[in-house]
């Protein structure tokens, strides 16, 4: 199925497998190149020393193209999109606000420039400086979100910029592929369904929950690192949310210290990161260290596998998901159900 998301980027299918921090390692990355889909590395929980191992050894699995996601408010933000360049990566994306100066450094390279956001007047801005496409998420969406839905949210982008836009926020099969295209998009960007596969990392006993859930288990909560977050309700969401502000500081401060030790920033290098998130929101002190080392809550997860001490990011589809197939598999799944929709549709004149 050709689209302008895959003329731009050199894949069969309009689908792309998103950054997930943790998740998004080299081996769901280049099962999904392999797939014939868009796989993104998540780099923003990774030194920069694996960030450059990570992207050889997706190459030494896969002669498909990939991309790399990034922080773009970051302290080594730059390096990162050296590393890139120097790597001759295909795609770079973005979570969060990315800027001017990164974009137009990462496309002199010939890098397509692809940022995540969650607003029109975002897509607007990235558009003008550049990018060459978008990817949309609406509230649906897992991890760090907005209030607007992505039935309401990807029209509007669809209709403010000129560049491919990538639909995500609530998909997982070929109808809801069908549907984004039917809005304008050029594609669908899948986050939940692709970590529920049998090439994901996370432990087994985590999917298990994910598994389980239903669609009323998956909230959205400000008291991880006071932004809107969308996870799975587990008893730590619930403890997080009850906590005092002196016991939420001392956690912060503990997990804090265990993702310097991992990641190798330093303590200033870590309160720039929270204080880049703190900009322009009222987050307390607590929070901007929450969310310089989210990171180790959602590790506590995805590679440790204990569920009682961190958070899963999950977007609403977990509660529809029930089988973890193969890369391969899920993309053949989704562009055999998108072509049978597609068949199924009434004709020209019919009722």
């Amino acid at each position: 199925m050709e689209t302008a998301l895959t003329r731009l980027v050199g894949v069969r299918y309009p689908i792309v497998q998103t950054g997930m921090g943790w998740v998004a390692g080299p081996r769901l990355v280049s099962a999904t190149a392999n797939a014939g889909a868009l796989g993104i590395l998540a780099s923003a929980t990774m030194t920069t020393d694996r960030l450059r191992a990570a992207i050889r050894e997706v190459r030494s699995r896969t002669d498909a193209p990939f991309g790399v996601n990034l922080r773009a408010d970051a302290g080594d933000a730059g390096d990162r999109v050296r590393i890139i360049v120097e790597e001759g990566v295909k795609v770079a994306s973005f979570a969060l606000a990315t800027s001017r100066e990164l974009i137009a450094e990462l496309k002199d390279a010939g890098v397509v420039v692809v940022p995540s956001i969650g607003a029109r007047r975002h897509a607007e801005k990235v558009a003008a400086w550049g990018a060459d496409a978008v990817i949309v998420q609406g509230g649906e969406g897992g991890g760090h979100t907005g209030e607007v839905a992505t039935s309401v949210l990807l029209p509007q982008v669809v209709d403010a910029v000129g560049i491919p836009v990538v639909a995500a926020g609530g998909f997982f099969d070929g109808r809801g592929l069908v549907a984004a295209l039917a809005y304008g998009a050029s594609g669908v960007a899948m986050g939940t369904r692709f970590l529920l596969t049998s090439e994901s990392t996370v432990p087994d006993a985590v999917k298990a929950r994910y598994l389980a859930a239903t669609v009323k288990d998956v909230t959205v909560t400000t008291a991880v690192d006071g932004l809107p977050h969308r996870m799975l309700r587990t008893d730590l969401v619930d403890a997080l949310e009850g906590a005092g502000r002196a016991r939420t500081l001392s956690r912060a401060v503990r997990r804090a210290a265990g993702f310097r030790k991992l990641s190798g920033l330093t303590w200033s290098r870590m309160i720039r990161d929270g204080m880049a998130m703190k900009h322009g929101r009222s987050l307390t002190w607590s929070q901007v260290l929450l969310a310089a080392n989210t990171p180790m809550l959602l590790r506590a997860s995805m590679v440790e596998g204990r569920a009682d001490l961190g958070v899963m990011a999950a977007g609403q589809v977990a509660g529809l998901i029930e089988d973890l197939p193969s890369c391969a598999e899920l993309v053949e799944r989704v562009m055999a159900e998108a072509r049978e929709t597609l068949g199924a549709l009434p004709g020209p004149g019919s009722p």
